[in-house]
């Protein structure tokens, strides 16, 4: 998509509805509904991070949406595919956009003057690392250049709009899970990379509120 067309439409975004667990659901574990209960006493006390889900031009005026690929490391995020963010630390002074964007600036290199917030998404806990994430999206009218930070980042991945639109890249995956079985859960296929769990389910609200706009 033309990124001129797409950021014409993309500010209608604002005045809809966050869609929150409708979205979520349709990308969710199937095991997560059997943690609900427990989730929801767990995610009361969870640390907080903030992540950008940032879309940009390239010089052929496409639209594109920046993703990470984690470093190998011991934990259970280990080499996945991420948005750029982070944990909240307190010089964010209680503001998760604020996180949001400085870890945005340190993991891919995109200054905050670079592009502007649209709007707070439905945030989402993730019960191995006992996170609750707040979701951001980002717009930027520039082509950027990006300069991964290498402790914590493998690749940056740039994902087409229209391929991140597409039905065509939802699909279905057997991954290994923190409770060491593999379990086949609903994901994208974005540039060759399975997206799956929390990313993913982040990423059906922006898609899903993407296309009643778009």
């Amino acid at each position: 998509m033309l990124f001129s067309t797409f950021l014409e439409s993309v500010v209608k975004i604002k005045h809809l509805a966050l869609l929150g667990e409708d979205s979520h659901a349709k990308m969710s574990p199937p095991y997560r509904l059997d943690l609900a209960e427990k989730m929801n006493k767990k995610s009361k006390t969870a640390r907080k991070a903030g992540v950008m889900a940032l879309f940009y031009p390239k010089p052929d005026n496409e639209t594109y949406l920046v993703l990470i690929l984690r470093k190998t490391y011991k934990g259970v995020h280990s080499a996945q595919v991420g948005f750029p963010g982070g944990k909240y630390e307190d010089a964010d002074e209680n503001d998760l956009q604020e996180t949001a964007i400085r870890e945005t600036e340190e993991e891919i290199g995109v200054s905050r003057t670079q592009f502007e917030v649209l709007k707070t998404m439905s945030p989402i806990y993730i019960p191995p690392s006992n996170f609750i994430v707040h979701p951001y999206i980002g717009i930027s009218e520039e082509n950027l250049i990006f300069s991964k930070q290498d402790e914590e980042v493998e690749a940056i991945i740039e994902v087409k709009l229209t391929d991140f639109l597409s039905d065509a890249n939802s699909v279905t995956a057997t991954v290994p899970t923190s409770f060491n079985v593999e379990v086949d859960v609903p994901a994208f296929k974005l540039n060759d990379h399975i997206v799956w769990g929390a990313t993913a389910m982040m990423l059906g609200e922006v898609k899903d509120l993407l296309k009643q706009v778009l």
